[in-house]
């Protein structure tokens, strides 16, 4: 077997199917086949169960699909590091997060990680939620990704860097607006704006909710908080969301964020395959944005 078979075999468990492997490799639905055929002439056994959706991994295929991720996965970090020792220069950092994270996590820990190191480069790469930035970091796409926090467990190691406190974002002229604080039951049958069902931000927040015995209705769906904070303020509905400092100051004169103390913090921060396998640079820019982080929760 060759690292190309291994490749494909592992972005067809990835994506479900031959032609989407194909088309996320750039060949065609032939040659993804003949990889999978390959292997599965050596293995002597059958690695993908065809369903009428696309295919899955037989029980021999997710041994294999678990050894591909975590091999070449530290194969590709590995050949990264020894291509930039070669160049002799600053190397890169390539991080995979939402849409929105930069500008309200990151922006000042990234100038002071360029002007800490000049030479280096920046990757960004955008994911709609945890699920895709999980896939990248098991592929090896990137080397950092930061995500909404979830149980411990998986292929991935979690870092809690910021805890975000839950608040009510409406339009100043709501009834709810002049209120100190609001109850979860506040929420009831309220008809809110919110992340689609599969973020891991909404299953918590839906989570907790349930546990209060408070079923509201989502009827409108975004795919990040900016914009159901700009609907919000506009009085085209109420969103519970993390209150970030910056939706209070003077570019949201007509939004009002009224705190839920009642519900646990929302928590943020990295995720990585493994902390000792972290090149230095990526290792210099997480701690950066963590440590620009705490001085904002502290300020």
């Amino acid at each position: 077997m060759t690292l190309d078979d291994l490749r494909v075999f592992g972005a067809v468990c990835r994506a479900g199917s031959l032609s989407a492997a194909g088309r996320e490799l750039g060949c065609t639905q032939s040659a993804v086949s003949q990889h999978v055929k390959r292997l599965e002439r050596e293995l002597g056994l059958s690695l993908l169960e065809r369903q009428p959706r696309g295919v899955v991994p037989t029980p021999a295929g997710r041994v294999l699909w678990g050894a591909v991720t975590e091999g070449l996965g530290r194969i590709d970090q590995a050949v990264r590091r020894i291509e930039e020792l070669a160049r002799a220069e600053g190397g890169s950092v390539r991080v995979t997060t939402g849409a929105t994270t930069v500008r309200h996590f990151m922006a000042a820990a990234v100038v002071d990680f360029r002007r800490r190191f000049p030479r280096a480069s920046l990757e960004f790469q955008t994911e709609t939620s945890s699920r895709g930035c999980f896939d990248a970091l098991a592929a090896g796409a990137v080397d950092l990704a930061w995500i909404t926090l979830r149980p411990a467990g998986g292929e991935v190691e979690q870092r809690p860097v910021v805890h975000l406190p839950w608040a009510l974002a409406v339009a100043a002229g709501d009834p709810l607006a002049g209120r100190e604080s609001v109850e979860p039951a506040d929420l009831q049958d309220v008809r809110l704006i919110g992340l689609p069902e599969n973020s891991t931000a909404r299953t918590q927040l839906g989570t907790w909710l349930a546990g209060a015995g408070i079923r509201p209705v989502f009827d409108t769906s975004v795919t990040d908080w900016d914009t159901a904070i700009l609907l919000a303020g506009l009085g085209l509905g109420r969103a519970v969301v993390p209150a970030l400092p910056e939706w209070n100051g003077p570019g949201h004169p007509d939004l009002r964020l009224v705190p839920i103390p009642a519900l646990p913090p929302l928590t943020a921060g990295w995720a990585v395959r493994r902390w000792d396998a972290l090149s230095p640079l990526a290792r210099a820019f997480a701690d950066t944005v963590a440590e620009h982080c705490s001085r904002r929760e502290a300020g």
